[in-house]
């Protein structure tokens, strides 16, 4: 088991090696982009949530 485990680490430093990780400036303006993104969507789900309120408001 304790060699498994150890083998498990091992490898997973070795693929964190591999990876390519984003510029300071690329997580910031991916960052924007998703907290852009969230802010529109909310926004898009709190007028259709308004929308069907008053509709089924004035039906009942």
């Amino acid at each position: 088991m304790k060699e498994k485990i150890i083998t498990f680490v091992n490898d997973v430093i070795k693929e964190m090696k591999k990876v390519t990780w984003p510029s300071q400036e690329d997580l910031k303006d991916y960052t924007t982009i998703v907290i852009a993104s969230t802010v529109i969507i909310s926004l898009l789900v709190m007028i259709i949530d308004k929308f069907f309120q008053e509709i089924l408001t004035a039906l009942f």
